[in-house]
Order: structure tokens, then C-alpha cells, then sequence
């Protein structure tokens, strides 16, 4: 699968802001735009915005095209508001819950985690990132990465969200609930991201 190895930086900026879980994105030192026009005054169309928030929500969870589209059809087939299933299907990807948890610094790392087999759901091994969890469903650290992950938690204290209990001490995570829309990302307009995809 194809990654985006390249300045994430400057796919913040052209995102017109950070990117949540990159914490280089956090203190940007040019508001504006990367490139040779970045500075020029741009009157955005409709089109623009919407796809600029499909974009920014892409690359905030470290999603290819192919697959943010099937996650946004998935959401369509579900009882409920679109957007905010595809916002509750996105948080509920391993990845996403271990970068919550603060198990890892970042969502790139978060996923490197879970692709390199150290973490377990429900006692099982799962190195697939975009693994779905479930209400219930427990996260616990394979015993030989233990020491690991103890060393990359030293010295941080992770704000955890609310639908997320988590035991630092034993570096176990238990999704408890399926979050709700005031509890996610209030930057995100999901609404834009509806109306690009209905076009």
C-alpha cells in the first residue's frame, strides 16, 4: 500500500491547520500554505472546502483514498447520522484506540505498534491497523514488548478520552464505548465531507 513518507508539515499547512495526532504539526511555524503560492490570497470554490476537510480528516488518520471511500459507503449503509458514524468508525480502528490510550506518541506510531505484532485484542495478536473494535472489547501489550512500550511511556502523561479505561500501570486499554459526537474532534466538519461524496 502506498504511504506518504514525505513533510507532514506541509500537508498540514495545506490542510489550513494541524493534524491531530502529529505532534510535528502542533507548533507550525508559517500559517499559511507550503509551495511557491502558498501566500497568495485564494478565494476557496464550494468544491475546494469540502475536499480540503476530506483531506484533513484522510490524513489526520492515515487512510488512502480507497479505503477512507469504503468507510464513508459503510457508513451510508448504517442506521443513524453519516457523518458521524464515519467519525465513530474511524476512532474505533486499532490504531486510532492505541494512540488514545497513549500507548504510543503518535498515530504513525501507533500503527507501526500494531503492525509489528505487539499488541493483543481480547489475548489475540492483531497486526492489522484497520482492525475494528468493538464495546468490550480489552487491549493488552504482547509480554515480551512490555519493557518496550513501559520505556516509551516514561515521562508523559496522555489526556485519555472518556469512552477509553485504561490501566497505565499494567499498560491495558479497554474500549468501553462506542464515543459520541461531542465526545470526538470538534475541528472536523463532517457535514463537508457528506456533501463532497453525495456530489
Amino acid at each position: 500500500m502506498a504511504r506518504y513518507t514525505k513533510s507532514v508539515t506541509k500537508l498540514a499547512r495545506n490542510s489550513g491547520g494541524t493534524l491531530d495526532g502529529f505532534p510535528k504539526t502542533e507548533n507550525l511555524k508559517r500559517e499559511y500554505g507550503s509551495g511557491q503560492h502558498g501566500q497568495a490570497r485564494k478565494k476557496l470554490s464550494e468544491y475546494a472546502i469540502q475536499l480540503r476537510e476530506k483531506q484533513k480528516v484522510k490524513r489526520t488518520y492515515g487512510i488512502q483514498e480507497k479505503q477512507f471511500r469504503r468507510y464513508y459507503k459503510d457508513a451510508v449503509r448504517r442506521t443513524g447520522v453519516t457523518g458521524t458514524t464515519l467519525l465513530q468508525r474511524l476512532e474505533s480502528r486499532l490504531d486510532n484506540i492505541v494512540y488514545r490510550t497513549g500507548l504510543a506518541y503518535s498515530r504513525p506510531q501507533s500503527r507501526q505498534l500494531v503492525t509489528h505484532g505487539h499488541i493483543l485484542v481480547n489475548g489475540q495478536r492483531v497486526n492489522v491497523p484497520s482492525y475494528i473494535l468493538k464495546p468490550g472489547d480489552e487491549i493488552t501489550i504482547r509480554e515480551r514488548s512490555k519493557k518496550l512500550l513501559t520505556e516509551l511511556q516514561e515521562g508523559r502523561s496522555p489526556v485519555v478520552p472518556e469512552w477509553l479505561s485504561v490501566d497505565s500501570k499494567a499498560l491495558t486499554a479497554r474500549f468501553a464505548a462506542i464515543p459520541e459526537r461531542q465526545d470526538l474532534d470538534q475541528s472536523i466538519n463532517e457535514q463537508l465531507i457528506i456533501e463532497f461524496y453525495s456530489r
